[in-house]
């Protein structure tokens, strides 16, 4: 088994009301930046993990963010990356 760090990304879903995301976006018009459309906050996970492969520890986290760390109704997942530590 290998140590791999997997970087994940977890957002609130397109369309859904993201309250902080739309306080961070009307601050930043405030200040100036005109340009900048929507805004999501959501977490950035690094889950350490042993594994056979990287394909292994993506699939392991994978199924974390399904089971856990996102929630299936509100919240999209990305997997940002994967490497050997």
């Amino acid at each position: 088994m290998k140590s791999f760090r997997v970087s994940v990304h977890i957002v609130p879903r397109k369309g859904l009301l993201d309250p902080q995301g739309k306080a961070v976006a009307d601050a930043l018009h405030t200040l100036g930046f005109h340009a900048v459309g929507d805004v999501h906050v959501g977490r950035h996970l690094v889950i350490e993990t042993a594994a056979s492969d990287a394909a292994a520890a993506e699939g392991a986290v994978r199924e974390m963010c399904s089971r856990l760390l996102a929630n299936p109704v509100t919240e999209d997942f990305e997997i940002a990356g994967v490497a050997a530590s």
